[in-house]
């Protein structure tokens, strides 16, 4: 394959860098396009709900809708894109009860918990007065509202209603009607200093609500038209701009108050419910009490300025959290609280869901706040899946334990973010009936939603897992850098030996065949002197010799310099072969041994006990006269040593070392971490020896020795400040 030219390599990371650019450009439009994310619908029916947020309500999912059973005023649950303009928003909408309306919110933003704390548009059914209202909200209120379906049909609570909102421009129309039935009130009004932008989202004020079947869909002008046209009757052809500008439109105006605010005459001889607890527990008395509803689910729980109490009813009675309800029955007490059992309840009237009694985890486990609604902060320890579609979590608070049940609802969401070990506020109704601690705890919360569960910290950064993480981390980075290292070594003598190549052709190309031509010009001169100059034939002789010397030096030193060899035959067999070649014309023996399991030998280190060894039997040739010359090759574990003798003249100890060539092999064997022994006597040979570390081989039970020789060798030097020795060996 032909390398690409250099001069097409800039354009080339031109155009790589310009497709990169567009698309970087292109994901960013499509984000920022208004219509991204549309058309949505919802997932209810299969339990997913996580890409919706609540502002106030107590919001789950519950039969595949999704429920509000807070009389909590202004209660928001909000999904989408804050791009989103032109669009239209439809649902199937159930009150929950009188006094109040629900319904659809598009084009939101700034949104806050409260009523009317959020900038855009909604309709809703209501219940109070039998309409259906359009309003704009910018933390304040102004509205418009027209009677539903001509007062054919009443807006009730506990009935599915089919309600649409559309928002086109400065133009939103409302139209609402029975599910399947043609007839629909229709509303619209044009708002000069509109809101163009924002997200979707479901509403109630004064009364819970169910929400199912929830679609948002890309709207033109000709689904505005559509949408009037339909909720009127029909009076010939109309053009656009007719039917949308019409003078008759209304406009927003301030509200007037249709909330009731009593439903039912409450009874005089209610008593307060801490007054329950002190009745004898054999005696079983019919009793009166008043509070404001604060758990529907999975039992109902009501709770006024003294306590809280359990109602067992007798006939189930719609309510929602923050009705204020009378209930009578029988009363039970324990030994914490008291149990209200065949209960009649009635609602009073709709109210704002009463706020928690901030607690400590051991105040609560004294059963003090049996049946009352509080929060508490804890550390969460444990979560499961538990009975009944629930999950479960388990908190520590210092030395006090608690549980807190919720229905799975949109919980699902919640319980993947929430990590272990994380501070949280849980707001509850606390409860120590065993029933529902499992005598476990000495307390249990039963969580309304989700959104009574509220992250403080999340897990300290030096637990046991980050811990260690970072340990693997760290190690990984060690090695990752260890194997930099040594990658860059080995280009660097690759670098290297390429380099003595070039060098090692040079040679041979000019020296060698320089030496070889001034030989054949001396052997033609000696060739035309007669014989009668002896004296020049003498010194004619004399120069042949030292350049058939130099020659044969050049090619050996070509031969050193080119890796071919070593990198084909490996280093025994190039040593042996080297050795071979300087004894060719003589008698001398070479014997070559393997000793160990062959191990690879990184090329650097071979390379230098290549020139080594080249020397070592350079040196024995020239001045031993050996007979016989040992190669030795023997690997060890970690290590691998090369072993050269001979049987030659030998040397005293400490004289003739101070030599070039020995000189080389001792820096070579420092460049490599080995250790270098020369030993001799006279007459009895000389031994060379070389032993030198190998890299050590990681595996899942060496690393921690590894990274503690790694630490050992570089932090500990570079914190004393003394250099690290060039190899571990002690001469």
């Amino acid at each position: 394959m032909r390398p690409v030219p250099r001069h097409w390599r800039g354009v080339l990371f031109a155009a790589i860098v310009c497709i990169a650019i567009t698309i970087l450009a292109a994901c960013i439009q499509y984000q920022r396009n208004p219509r991204s994310g549309l058309p949505y619908r919802d997932a209810f029916r299969i339990g997913k709900a996580e890409e919706w947020k609540a502002f106030g309500g107590t919001w789950e999912l519950m039969d595949g809708a999704m429920r509000n059973d807070s009389d909590e005023r202004g209660a928001k649950l909000l999904t989408g894109s804050g791009r989103w303009q032109n669009y239209s928003m439809e649902a199937d909408v159930m009150l929950l009860g009188p006094g109040g309306d629900a319904g659809l919110v598009v084009r939101s933003s700034d949104e806050e918990e409260g009523v009317d704390a959020y900038t855009g548009y909604y309709a809703g059914l209501r219940n109070s007065d039998n309409t259906l209202v359009l309003g704009r909200a910018g933390h304040g209120w102004t509205d418009v509202e027209t009677p539903f379906l001509s007062d054919r049909h009443t807006v009730q609570a506990y009935r599915w209603y089919h309600l649409k909102l559309l928002a086109y421009g400065c133009q939103l129309v409302a139209a609402a009607g029975l599910p399947g039935e043609e007839a629909r009130t229709t509303v619209a009004v044009k708002d000069v200093d509109c809101v163009l932008s924002g997200r979707a989202g479901l509403r109630s004020y004064a009364a819970g609500g169910v929400w199912r079947n929830v679609v948002v869909r890309p709207a033109t002008l000709e689904d505005a038209n559509v949408m009037m046209a339909s909720g009127r009757p029909a009076k010939g052809p109309e053009s656009e701009q007719q039917v949308l500008d019409a003078a008759t439109l209304p406009t927003f105006q301030a509200p007037q108050s249709y909330y009731r605010t009593q439903t039912t005459p409450s009874n005089p001889n209610a008593q307060p419910i801490s007054s329950l607890k002190l009745s004898p527990i054999a005696r079983q008395d019919k009793a009166t009490v008043r509070g404001v509803v604060i758990l529907t689910s999975p039992a109902l729980f009501v709770q006024d300025s003294t306590g809280g109490i359990l109602v067992k009813e007798s006939t189930h009675q719609p309510v929602r959290v923050g009705d204020e309800v009378e209930a009578t029955g029988i009363a039970r007490t324990s030994d914490f609280s008291a149990t209200l059992e065949d209960a009649a309840v009635h609602v009073l009237w709709g109210g704002t869901p009463m706020p928690a009694l901030s607690v400590t985890a051991s105040q609560a486990a004294t059963g003090a706040f049996d049946a009352t609604f509080i929060e508490v902060e804890g550390r969460l320890r444990h979560k499961e899946y538990g009975p009944g579609d629930t999950l479960i979590f388990d908190f520590d608070a210092g030395p006090q334990s608690f549980r807190a049940v919720m229905n799975r609802g949109r919980g699902d969401e919640q319980y993947s973010k929430l990590k272990l070990d994380s501070l949280l506020r849980v707001r509850g109704v606390s409860v120590v009936d065993a029933a529902y601690t499992q005598n476990l705890t000495p307390f249990t919360l039963l969580v309304r939603s989700t959104d009574d569960i509220v992250k403080l910290a999340g897990p300290p950064w030096w637990s046991v897992g980050n811990l260690v993480a970072m340990a693997v981390g760290f190690l990984l980075l060690v090695l990752l850098s260890n194997f930099v290292y040594h990658r860059v070594e080995n280009w660097r003598l690759r670098a290297i030996v390429e380099e003595r190549e070039h060098l090692a052709f040079e040679m041979h190309d000019t020296l060698a065949q320089g030496f070889a031509g001034i030989g054949f010009q001396l052997e033609a001169i000696r060739t035309g002197v007669s014989e009668e100059h002896s004296r020049m034939h003498q010194q004619i002789d004399l120069a042949s010799d030292l350049v058939r010397h130099s020659h044969a030096e050049a090619r050996r030193t070509v031969d050193m310099l080119r890796p071919q060899q070593l990198e084909s035959e490996g280093l025994l067999s190039a040593l042996t072969l080297g050795a071979r070649r300087l004894v060719a014309a003589g008698s001398v023996a070479v014997i070559s041994t393997s000793l160990g399991e062959v191990q690879p030998v990184p090329l650097r280190i071979s390379d230098n006990l290549y020139r080594i060894g080249q020397e070592a039997l350079a040196n024995a040739v020239r001045h031993a006269h050996p007979v016989t010359l040992n190669i030795i090759l023997e690997y060890k574990k970690n290590c691998v040593r090369l072993l050269i003798s001979d049987d030659g003249a030998g040397f005293i100890p400490g004289e003739d070392l101070g030599g070039f060539g020995v000189l080389g092999m001792r820096k070579r064997a420092a460049s490599i971490s080995a250790r270098l022994d020369i030993s001799s006597r006279p007459g009895q040979g000389t031994q060379v020896s070389v032993t030198a570390p190998l890299p050590p081989r990681i595996t899942f039970f060496s690393w921690p020795g590894l990274l503690s020789r790694f630490l050992k060798e570089h932090l500990f030097n570079a914190t004393t400040g003394d250099p690290p020795h060039p190899h571990p060996y002690r001469r």
